[in-house]
């Protein structure tokens, strides 16, 4: 907590990803001061645990951001604290204190599943985010065992799909990478830039033979075929040099229905329909044709997106929290009021942003750019009501509420600490980045001891 604190309101920002953190800079330079709460021990989110681990000169650029925002003296950072309906604090608890005003820019932290028969086998099945948490070393995903076989199926088409196609190729090296794309090539919706880390090892072969095959479908609905092939291959000329003999193919029109596993929970197949398009205002939608088929591998990833964390304490519909039809406070036409649906009435004093407001494409600008859209709502809120006579007092209880709490709690100097550390490690250990990979070890050397039970 600051010493001392020139404010008129008192606002708490629940997660500290770009969204968070660029919202609280936002609230911070307008006269608000920030409880900046986040579930890890570190900042930055999707930052810093969702980006492609070996992006260092990206990620140290935002990081250097994130640093300059923790500096400011109206920003508080308490690290490894949960807030919600089964945190170490509800949101009430915040609201009770004095916080005034509640931005929750928590993401994305549901995934979504398909409800196919066989996702609850043991081995073999997983949803990308954790796997992209793995190799980021984010707490506990960091120690978490996959039994990652050679043949491995990518349900999805998407910017994270080429991310964790990237791992198997380049780093564990497997032997065959099958993306399964419920539509057609015309519809994938990866960069062109992220393809060019794996197009290295494509099949030529085996893509000319799958566009050849999903061309009277796409055809018949007016979809150049040649264009869609193009794009694919637009990546080649920069094409990263190749560390594996690894293959990878697409597999179009395809929806997996079934996984199949023996006796041990072990991945034996995936079973997929094929589908054909139907055009849908402007997009296309894929329908079943009751034709089956199966892949043999041994291995299915999830890259289909991710929800709202529904026990979080929040309405939740269409796997997102529900916002203001009408809102009082817009930006840019856009409601980040939280709206009750059973009593038809928004919840004051609550406003999301980032993803826990929408699902985006992932891009740190997009995030960074609707929490402070957020702030700016906040602030429209905040505006209409009274200042606070003693700020210090709302500080002061919540503090004493994190003080009650059986646990290490982590503020920014302690984060300045631990990064040094690391940083100091990477040196000695002649790498470009150093993580520890469990809180343990990062509450350690940050002097911070976990309280007795």
């Amino acid at each position: 907590m600051s010493p001392e604190t020139q404010t008129k309101y008192v606002v708490a920002v629940i997660g500290a990803g770009p969204a968070g953190l660029f919202g609280a800079r936002e609230l911070a330079s307008q006269g608000a001061h920030v409880l900046l709460f986040n579930r890890d021990v570190k900042p930055g989110g999707l930052a810093e645990y969702g980006i492609y681990h070996t992006k260092h000169k990206m990620k140290e650029g935002l990081r250097k951001q994130f640093r300059q925002i923790l500096q400011n003296p109206n920003v508080d950072y308490y690290g490894n604290i949960t807030i919600g309906k089964q945190g170490d604090l509800a949101l009430d608890d915040l609201k009770d204190a004095g916080v005034q005003a509640l931005l929750v820019t928590v993401g994305a932290q549901g995934t979504k599943w398909l409800g196919l028969p066989g996702e609850e086998l043991s081995k073999g099945v997983y949803h990308a985010k954790d796997i992209v948490y793995h190799y980021n070393k984010l707490p506990p995903f960091s120690q978490k065992n996959f039994h990652i076989g050679q043949r491995v199926a990518l349900v999805g088409a998407g910017n994270v799909m080429l991310d964790i196609a990237r791992w198997l190729i380049r780093d564990l090296k497997v032997d065959e990478v099958i993306a399964v794309v419920r539509r057609g090539p015309a519809e994938v919706k990866f960069d062109k830039k992220e393809m060019e880390s794996v197009v290295a090892n494509l099949d030529l072969k085996a893509l000319d033979e799958e566009v050849a095959r999903v061309a009277p479908v796409m055809e018949a609905i007016g979809q150049d075929v040649q264009a869609a092939k193009d794009f694919i291959l637009s990546a080649l000329p920069k094409a990263y040099e190749p560390v594996s003999e690894s293959r990878l193919r697409f597999d179009f029109l395809a929806s997996p229905v079934r996984i199949l596993g023996d006796a041990n929970g072990q991945v034996q197949a995936l079973e997929v329909e094929e589908t054909r398009l139907i055009p849908s205002n402007g997009d296309t939608k894929a329908r079943g044709t009751g034709i089956k088929r199966t892949l043999d591998v041994d291995t299915v990833i999830f890259c289909i997106g991710d929800k709202v964390d529904e026990s979080f304490g929040l309405p939740v519909q269409w796997n997102e929290f529900v916002k203001n039809p009408n809102p009082s406070y817009p930006v840019n036409g856009i409601s980040h009021e939280v709206f009750d649906d059973q009593t038809g009435q928004p919840i004051q004093g609550v406003f999301v942003a980032g993803w826990s407001r929408e699902a985006s494409s992932g891009l740190v600008g997009v995030a960074r750019k609707d929490g402070e859209s957020g702030a700016q709502a906040t602030l429209q809120y905040l505006s209409m009501l009274p200042e606070l006579d003693n700020p210090t007092a709302v500080l002061e209880k919540v503090y004493k509420l994190l003080q009650k709490l059986d646990k290490p709690i982590v503020t920014k100097e302690n984060i300045a600490c631990l990064e040094a550390v690391e940083q100091a490690e990477a040196v000695r250990r002649n790498l470009e980045e150093f993580k520890f990979s469990t809180n343990q070890e990062m509450l350690a050397v940050m002097g911070i001891a976990p309280k007795a039970v």
